[in-house]
């Protein structure tokens, strides 16, 4: 997978089994590089090599070095902080774009909650896009100052727009079990948790496939009426299973947020939710 960031490369080598020998890898290696910088006209001081193998726990989110080859990009009229040296991921996942800039058309005059929030991207953009307030919820103290930088960048009043250090999973547990009157309420929720994850500050283990049906269902306890819940995962064998969240009408918006360029169809799952009339009615992409 190779992506462009405004000038630099970013080559992620998805490490499988090959006939191989070391030395052949090595060749492969290089001429890849070659001629990633020749056909896109880059110095190979800017072209950035990840080596990405099955993840688990929070292993994508810990630091690989400390070079920090730090830039800022634009997307949709934002500007976003990215690193590309010290971490598997940058802090921009490029196949959430349009979930980013549907993110925005749907946030103004609205209470946002970004849960999982990572780097606050979406949270940029519904800020932007004239939501009233938001509350973005991330365990890792690393990652919501990063947060607080693209908030800043895009001169987002942080009065309005708090970023809380918590385990997610206890917010959402937490806050739903809250007596009615007593509860927060939010018009849109951003759920767009890790596949997995075991960091010893959290109350438990995440397994999206096992818990994404009590995750939803905690999160509709939040939702306002009227409110949408976008729900997504980098699951790519994701089987959701709506029956169990009878409270919510649903659809599928994947083909909707992946954008053209990302050809695995898999990369990410999106899906929108909102409260059920009765038991039935699907919602529509606005």
């Amino acid at each position: 997978m190779v992506d462009w960031y405004d000038g630099d490369v970013l080559w992620a080598e998805y490490m499988r089994r090959h006939p191989r020998s070391d030395q052949e890898q090595r060749e492969f290696v290089a001429d890849v590089e070659h001629v990633l910088c020749t056909e896109l006209q880059v110095q190979p001081d800017h072209l950035h090599v990840r080596r990405r193998e099955r993840q688990r726990g929070t292993a994508q989110y810990s630091r690989l070095g400390s070079a920090r080859r730090e830039r800022i990009i634009a997307e949709g009229g934002h500007r976003f902080l990215v690193n590309l040296s010290d971490y598997l991921d940058t802090g921009l996942f490029l196949d959430h774009r349009d979930t980013r800039a549907l993110v925005g058309r749907m946030a103004a005059g609205r209470r946002v909650l970004n849960l999982f929030g990572y780097t606050g991207s979406f949270t940029v953009y519904a800020a932007r896009g004239g939501a009233v307030a938001s509350v973005t919820v991330d365990l890792s103290r690393t990652y919501l100052a990063w947060a607080a930088t693209n908030l800043a960048l895009n001169g987002v009043d942080r009065h309005q727009h708090r970023l809380v250090r918590a385990d997610a999973l206890r917010y959402l547990e937490e806050n739903a079990n809250l007596p009615s009157r007593f509860r927060p309420q939010f018009d849109l929720i951003i759920l767009d948790p890790p596949t997995f994850s075991n960091s010893k500050r959290m109350s438990g283990t995440l397994d999206v496939q096992r818990d994404h049906p009590r995750l939803l269902r905690q999160a509709l306890r939040l939702l306002a009426p009227g409110g949408d819940l976008i729900f997504s995962s980098h699951c790519r064998t994701l089987r959701v299973r709506m029956d169990e969240v009878p409270e919510a009408s649903w659809c599928d918006i994947t083909e909707q947020t992946l954008p053209r360029d990302f050809h695995q169809r898999r990369t990410h799952h999106c899906f929108l939710l909102r409260h059920a009339p009765g038991a039935t009615g699907s919602p529509r992409l606005g």
